[in-house]
C-alpha cells in the first residue's frame, strides 16, 4: 500500500484524524502521564492497523481535497472528541465518587496532585481513578474501545461537521449517566453519612457536655476507611460493568 498516492493519503488523514482524537482520549493512553510522542505514536499505528477496515466505510470521501478535506477534517475531528469525552465523562465518575466518599467520611481537606490529569484532587477520587483505569486494562476493556472506534464510523460515516444537537444531546446523556454512576458507586456512604450525622445529632442532644467534633472526625474517618476496604471490590465492579455496557452500546454488543 503506497500511502503517497493521493487518494489513500487523503482517506488516511481522514481516518487519522477521528481515530487520533479517540486515542488521545481514551483512559489509560489519554492520560498526561503518558509522553505525548507515545500517545502520537500510538495513534497513528492504530490509525494504520484500522484503515482497511475502515477505508470501505469513508464512502466518497476518499480521493477529496481541498475545502472539502479541510470540512471532513474537522468533522472527524469534533466527533473523536464528542466520543471521546463521553467516555471521559464516564471515568470521571471515579472522581466525582471520590468527592463524595471524601465528604461522607471526614477527608475533603486531604487533596493531592490528579497524576492523570493535573490539578488537586481528593485522595480518595485519585486513588479510585488510578484503580479504575488499571481495572480497565486488567479486564481488556481497552479493546473493547479500540473495536468501538472502528464500529464508530458505521453509526457516523463521515459526512461533513455533525448536528450540534445530535453532539450536545451524547454528551449530555453521558453526563447524566456518569454522575448516576457516581452516586450508585458512593451510595453506601452516602447512607453512612445520613446515619452517623443522625447519631451524633441525637447524641449532642443526649449529651450536651460531651465533645461530639473531637468525637465525630476520628470516629468516621475510621469507620469510613472500613467501609471503603469492604465496599471497593462491589464499586469497581460497578463501574466496569457500566463502562463495558457503554462501551458496548457502541460494538453493538
Amino acid at each position: 500500500m503506497n500511502l503517497l498516492l493521493p487518494g489513500i493519503a487523503s482517506a488516511y488523514l481522514i481516518t487519522f484524524a477521528r481515530i487520533g482524537t479517540l486515542i488521545m482520549l481514551m483512559p489509560g493512553i489519554g492520560e498526561q502521564t503518558v509522553p505525548p510522542r507515545l500517545r502520537l505514536a500510538f495513534a497513528l499505528l492504530t490509525a494504520l492497523v484500522l484503515f482497511p477496515t475502515v477505508r470501505p466505510l469513508l464512502g466518497g470521501t476518499e480521493g477529496v481535497a481541498g475545502p472539502r478535506l479541510i470540512g471532513l477534517l474537522f468533522g472527524e475531528t469534533i466527533i473523536g472528541l464528542v466520543l471521546g469525552l463521553t467516555v471521559r465523562m464516564i471515568l470521571a465518575a471515579l472522581q466525582t465518587a471520590g468527592v463524595i466518599i471524601a465528604a461522607q467520611v471526614g477527608l475533603s481537606y486531604a487533596m493531592t496532585v490528579d497524576p492523570n490529569q493535573g490539578g488537586q484532587q481528593v485522595a480518595i477520587g485519585n486513588f479510585l481513578s488510578l484503580l479504575g483505569i488499571t481495572l480497565i486494562f486488567a479486564a481488556d476493556l481497552h479493546h473493547l474501545a479500540i473495536e468501538g472506534v472502528a464500529r464508530s464510523y458505521e453509526v457516523l460515516p463521515p459526512d461533513g461537521v455533525p448536528s450540534f444537537s445530535d453532539a450536545l444531546m451524547l454528551a449530555t446523556k453521558a453526563l447524566a449517566r456518569g454522575f448516576t454512576l457516581a452516586v450508585q458507586i458512593s451510595g453506601p456512604f452516602i447512607a453512612f453519612g445520613i446515619l452517623f450525622n443522625l447519631g451524633l445529632g441525637v447524641l449532642s442532644r443526649l449529651m450536651p457536655q460531651l465533645q461530639v467534633f473531637f468525637l465525630a472526625v476520628p470516629a468516621s474517618v475510621l469507620i469510613g476507611m472500613l467501609l471503603l476496604m469492604g465496599c471497593l471490590g462491589v464499586m469497581m465492579g460497578v463501574f466496569l460493568d457500566d463502562l463495558g455496557r457503554y462501551l458496548g452500546d457502541y460494538v453493538g454488543r
